[in-house]
């Protein structure tokens, strides 16, 4: 700054004596305005001069030489072209920024590709052109959707809610399952990353397989063996106590193997079978009520004081088998982990933000570390309970595919030692009609 301000002083200082020059010229021949206009004219087109070769070099070749130049025009020329120096330097390092996370991008497997505001592709590694088929000289440019036309991936691309993945079938290569993950950035751009899950969809796929198997030969063996023993513990009389009491305990476990299985077959149905089939309108609080009345069944023991609260009036498009067994599996649970003479609170009602499922107990809680896991197949957040109860540790997994089915969450709040609150979550488009509310306590 302090070198401009001396470079345009010095030039001010000579125009001075310049003017000064014409000046004293003029006085001598008896005309001083007249120098004065010739020394300040000439000045002013040699400025032009200046500024006409200052533009041309700026609209020319960057590697062009710079203008001479000396005074106040030279030190201009000099930081242009110090500028114009290390805006090569950092587009250089720009350009080689890029070019290396090109090749990056490139070298790995999954296919990485940026679509525009518009839904508009922009770019994409190698792996794109050989997963999605993309081409250089014909798609760039074009709608992603127009591309990749599966109606899946269609309603997830411009439905914008990009939490969970997607898996669809490649429609290039039969039998191979592509799984897209999109993250939007910047101003409504999307980087849209897409890998080959086909290896863990077969595995997956096995493993339902599996287990829908085994489960399905495991009933004919396990109702005979109920049979047998049901059979026995009635042609035993009281002299034989002993064996009577294995017996009994055994009845007992196969019992509770049968349970197992039937919950085994129940989840692999839900995680299997078609979801785009459609919904009926499902009465809630008149399925409420028949679960309400089955926990006052099992509650002899414990003497629970359970209330139901339903409006009467607000249904859903749902599955009512699906429903019943998840709104059963939250109950029975609270009538487990409630201790003696506790409170259960189940409630059915409708909101802004969509229709509520809710179980709330005051019984021993769960810790919040176990919560994020609860939902998981066989997790046990305190196995001992389960071998008192019976549990098979597959009650809430179901609850959650049941809810997936439906569009729906479930939300967990539970302080261990208070009791825990259960919420089922349906959005407003699952609702069928809603009157006047009505209370059905139970």
């Amino acid at each position: 700054m302090k070198r401009v301000l001396r470079e345009w002083n010095l030039e001010f200082n000579q125009l001075l004596v310049l003017v000064a020059i014409g000046a004293f010229i003029g006085w001598a021949v008896g005309y001083p305005g007249w120098g004065i206009a010739l020394v300040t004219s000439s000045y002013s087109v040699w400025m032009l001069v200046r500024s006409r070769e200052l533009l041309r070099w700026l609209r020319g070749n960057a590697d062009a030489e710079i203008p001479e130049g000396s005074g106040l025009w030279g030190a201009i020329f000099d930081n242009l072209y110090q500028q114009r120096k290390l805006q090569r330097q950092q587009v250089q390092q720009l350009q080689t920024i890029i070019a290396r996370a090109q090749q990056s991008t490139n070298a790995i497997t999954d296919a990485v590709i940026v679509v525009n505001h518009h839904g508009e592709l922009e770019w994409w590694n190698q792996a794109g052109s050989s997963l999605l088929g993309l081409q250089t000289k014909t798609d760039s440019g074009q709608p992603i959707t127009n591309l990749v036309r599966d109606p899946r991936f269609v309603r997830y691309f411009t439905r914008g809610q990009f939490e969970s993945p997607l898996e669809i079938p490649s429609s290039r290569r039969q039998g191979t399952m592509l799984q897209f993950q999109i993250t939007t950035f910047g101003e409504g751009d999307r980087l849209i990353v897409v890998r080959d899950v086909t290896r863990l969809h077969n595995l997956e796929q096995m493993r339902k397989d599996f287990v829908a198997n085994v489960s399905h030969e495991l009933r004919t063996p396990l109702t005979v063996i109920k049979g047998y023993l049901e059979t026995f513990l009635d042609m035993l009389g009281p002299d034989n106590a002993p064996l009577k009491r294995g017996l009994s305990q055994m009845q007992q476990q196969a019992l509770r193997m049968e349970l197992l299985v039937n919950d085994l077959l129940l989840l692999s149905r839900l995680e299997t079978e078609n979801t785009t089939q459609p919904l009926k309108p499902v009465a809630v609080a008149k399925l409420l009520r028949q679960v309400y009345n089955d926990a006052l069944a099992i509650n002899d023991d414990k003497q629970h004081r359970i209330h139901l609260d339903a409006d009467d009036n607000l249904q859903i498009y749902g599955d009512e088998n699906e429903l019943r067994s998840a709104f059963s599996n939250l109950v029975v649970n609270a009538v487990k982990y409630t201790p003696e003479q506790g409170e259960i609170h189940i409630r059915w009602w409708a909101d802004a933000d969509g229709a509520h499922m809710a179980v709330t107990d005051n019984g021993i809680g769960i810790d919040a570390k176990h919560i994020p896991r609860l939902t998981e197949r066989f997790y046990r957040a305190d196995p001992s309970r389960h071998i008192k109860t019976g549990g098979t540790g597959l009650g809430l997994a179901i609850v959650k595919h049941v809810l997936i089915h439906h569009g729906a969450n479930l939300l967990i709040d539970s302080t261990l030692g208070k009791g825990s609150t259960f919420t089922c979550h349906f959005p407003g488009k699952t609702i069928v009609s809603q009157a006047t509310p009505r209370s059905a306590a139970g």
